[in-house]
């Protein structure tokens, strides 16, 4: 394993949730191609089969399993099977998430459940499945991918902006609860992927199109996080917000 003092990803075991797609799996491309195993997880196994052939085909080291996140079960099986294939666990990236929009009065009771579940258990149950022994060894780095939603409230986001809102909360009291664990909070703004995909309701559909013409690709956000994983053992980059130049919100 690499020492953590050293300004580098290399040989760091790195998990990844919601590695599927978009911001998980340009991260954990990225992350490989700097020298970490990485383990990626997410509930398409084969779009992970598929990534984790690639990034081993281009000389990097990875695995992946199903993982839903909504299963403290599943993302502990999920650990388990990251530190069977490469050793203890340096970095979790909690990034899977859903972005169902729509004004409250639509009444999508079954989204905003969806939400709450993923965005924030989920994020809790990653949190769950490797803090103990984060805290034995004195040393690993959480990061949890929130978005500039977790800042702002617009009409259609309240139950979204409320989830990001919380995982900023749950970070800020880990982070003041650990003084040997890292804790940092990744906030993109409109970024390439399928979470609007998430979205149904048709109106804020043609809302969202007209905002996601200014846009960031996943790399710009994997970047981000590899820069908060480089830095030394006594530096925690606690935040970061990423918005395309360009972006109104």
């Amino acid at each position: 394993m690499a020492s953590l003092n050293n300004l580098s990803v290399a040989g760091r075991v790195v998990l990844v949730s919601g590695a599927s797609s978009g911001i998980g799996e340009a991260t954990a491309r990225l992350l490989a191609a700097r020298g970490a195993k990485v383990v990626l997880g997410a509930r398409r196994t084969d779009r992970i089969d598929a990534i984790v052939a690639e990034i081993k085909k281009a000389g990097g080291q990875a695995a992946g399993q199903k993982l839903d996140v909504t299963s403290l079960e599943d993302f502990e099986a999920f650990v388990r099977f990251a530190e069977s294939t490469f050793g203890p666990v340096d970095v979790l990236i909690n990034n899977a998430g859903i972005m169902p929009l729509a004004p409250l009065h639509a009444l999508k009771v079954s989204e905003w459940t969806a939400t709450i579940d993923v965005n924030i258990r989920g994020v809790l149950h990653g949190i769950a499945a490797v803090i103990t022994k984060m805290r034995e060894r004195k040393q690993g780095h959480i990061i949890n991918v929130s978005s500039v939603a977790a800042h702002i409230v617009w009409p259609t986001g309240a139950v979204y902006c409320a989830s990001k809102f919380a995982v900023a909360a749950i970070s800020e009291g880990l982070r003041l609860e650990n003084q040997d664990v890292r804790v940092t909070v990744v906030s993109p703004g409109v970024v390439e992927s399928e979470l609007a995909h998430t979205t149904t309701d048709e109106n804020t559909k043609v809302a969202l199109s007209k905002l996601r013409e200014v846009a960031l690709t996943p790399d710009a956000i994997a970047r981000a996080i590899a820069y908060a994983i480089e830095q030394p053992a006594d530096v925690a980059v606690n935040e970061i917000i990423v918005r395309p130049t360009a972006a109104t919100i």
